[in-house]
Parts: structure tokens; C-alpha cells; sequence
């Protein structure tokens, strides 16, 4: 089994060799974002590989053509969706912050919760103080 942790949470998952990094979170629960569900068609599942790089299944041109639309790519950026974990072996894999967004952005129930801003006609400062 490959094992696979997804920073900066922590999270972390086994599961079999050949299974892509975006198949890994979606079972781990780590907040990687798929706007075109893993079909190799946007560049949310963007992620940064800081171990187990070359145990990946090799960049196809089409992986390369579209992380041309990806933000801050560096020499260790791949797409979870085309990224398969070829060896049994440990992976740590960075969720980009515009993946953890698309993330968000597809899931909004899983958003915080914005506060409520005050009722009309509510309490203001000094209104228990009495009129001269």
C-alpha cells in the first residue's frame, strides 16, 4: 500500500498502488479541489509533490498543457487527477491554497459560517444611558 499525507492538515491515507493523488484525497477528506472531476480538463487539483515525485506516473503532455493554467508552478507541481502513485512507499503532497479554494468553492455547505450582522433597531453603545 502507498501511504499519502496531504499538508499543511495532516491528513493522511492508505491506499493501493496505480491510485492517482486525487483519488487519495477524495478518500482521505483533504480539500483538493476537481472543478472538472478529475477529467485532466482545469488545473484545481494543483498540488505541490514535496515526496515521492519520481514515483509518480510520468506528466503527459496534456497534464503539461493544462498546468499552464495553474498558479505558482514549480518543478514539483503535478495535477492530482493525472498523478498515479506507481510504488508502495510514503507520499507528502502540499494542497496548493487555489486548490484548497476551488476546494471550497465546489463544496460551499463546508464554508465557515459568516456572522450575522445586527438586527435593525438593535441595542447601541450608550443606549441604557438616560436623555438630559
Amino acid at each position: 500500500m502507498a501511504k499519502i499525507r496531504f499538508e499543511p492538515d495532516g491528513i493522511e491515507a492508505e491506499v493501493p498502488a496505480g491510485t492517482t493523488i486525487l483519488e487519495a484525497a477524495r478518500k482521505a477528506g483533504a480539500q483538493v479541489g476537481s472543478a472538472c472531476g478529475g477529467v485532466c480538463a482545469c488545473s484545481t487539483c494543483h498540488v505541490y509533490v514535496k515526496e515521492g515525485l519520481t514515483a509518480l506516473s510520468s506528466a503527459s503532455e496534456r497534464e503539461e498543457d493544462i498546468m499552464d493554467k495553474a498558479f505558482d508552478v514549480q518543478a514539483n507541481s503535478r495535477l492530482g487527477c493525472q498523478s498515479r502513485m506507481e510504488e508502495d512507499r510514503c507520499y507528502v503532497v502540499e494542497i496548493t491554497r487555489e486548490s484548497r479554494q476551488a476546494f471550497i468553492d465546489e463544496h460551499p455547505e463546508l464554508r465557515p459560517a459568516k456572522p450575522r450582522p445586527p438586527s435593525p433597531g438593535g441595542t447601541h453603545p450608550g443606549a441604557d444611558r438616560e436623555r438630559d
